[in-house]
């Protein structure tokens, strides 16, 4: 190896270790778009961003460590990312749904970090629908909870407020602004509550088939009932005695769709549906960034989907 390769292999392994031990920033202090104090903001998966770049507006520049299109559940850090959070003046993450996120907080994030699951209890995994064998999916990372938290407009509106009051702390002197601004989200939320109760009311039918367990708290808030293939983690494979029991299900209560994921193959979804003479249609669970709008768009859609498969009036 020649003298100028060692050279960039040392600068290569320094920044790696500075990044690690959290000796540089980064961002600059005082660049534009930085956060408060000139710091960001790191969040764990897209609807904590949402929630941070509505509530923080300009005063934020929002970290999102799941990359586009990626599967948030089974992310794993890179040092730079380990950097981010050991420089971050706030970390915003759900504890149990991404074991590397919640490894690296316990060991770096301190009083810096807001765990969103401690706003208000998560529901049992399985809430909303039956639990059957095999839908255990991530059961053992969230401790039988299930994580996805923010399917219901009204508890993502408690983590505004809470996140508000910690962005605060933060930034005194916008504090105001943060509530001003969480106040404004709430009310966003709430008629998106508003029109999922009015529009879900007068179903034909209120059970939804789903590829993985990641709706109950829509289900619960809605008076649905879930029936899903796998568990949690959506890249788990359903056992045939599972598959069947599904099947059964869907022909018991007349299901005429079967809902899978943008970002997780149809396959299985696409089995059931054959099975039982039934279409398929995508219902998203916003777990990544959607490839257009933001989560209160496709809540909408999510909706519409909703009332097409179920013959709402």
């Amino acid at each position: 190896m020649t003298v100028p390769s060692i050279s960039r292999a040392l600068a290569a392994a320094t920044a790696a270790l500075l990044a690690l031990g959290g000796v540089t920033a980064c961002t600059p202090q005082g660049d534009e778009g930085s956060g408060p104090d000139g710091a960001d903001v790191v969040v764990a998966f897209y609807p904590l961003q949402f929630l941070v770049e509505r509530v923080g507006g300009d005063a934020v520049r929002t970290v999102n460590l799941a990359r586009p299109g990626a599967e948030p559940h089974d992310l794993e850090l890179r040092p730079r990312q380990v950097g981010q959070i050991v420089d971050a003046k706030l970390i915003v993450y759900l504890g149990g749904f991404q074991p590397a996120v919640d490894e690296a907080v316990a060991q770096n994030g301190g009083d810096r970090a807001f765990d969103v699951a401690t706003v208000q209890p998560l529901l049992d995994a399985g809430a909303g629908g039956h639990q059957h064998e095999g839908e255990a999916g991530h059961e053992s990372e969230t401790g039988g909870k299930d994580p996805h938290v923010w399917l219901d407009p009204t508890r993502l509106a408690a983590i505004g407020d809470q996140l508000a009051e910690r962005l605060g702390r933060i930034a005194p002197d916008r504090a105001a602004e943060f509530t001003a601004r969480a106040t404004g989200l709430r009310d966003e939320l709430t008629k998106l509550d508003t029109d999922y109760t009015q529009g879900l009311r007068t179903c034909q039918r209120r059970e939804i088939v789903t590829s993985h367990t990641a709706f109950g708290y829509l289900a619960a808030r809605y008076q649905l009932e879930q029936v899903g293939i796998t568990g949690l983690s959506p890249e788990g494979e359903p056992s045939p005695k599972r598959l069947a029991e599904v099947a059964r299900e869907a022909r018991d209560h007349q299901a005429t769709t079967v809902f899978f994921e943008t970002m997780v193959s149809p396959k299985v979804a696409e089995t059931v549906a054959r099975e039982v003479g039934a279409k398929t249609a995508v219902l998203d669970p916003i777990e990544g960034a959607p490839a257009d709008g933001d989560y209160l768009s496709v809540m909408r859609t999510n909706l519409q989907t909703l009332r097409t498969a179920l013959d709402c009036s």
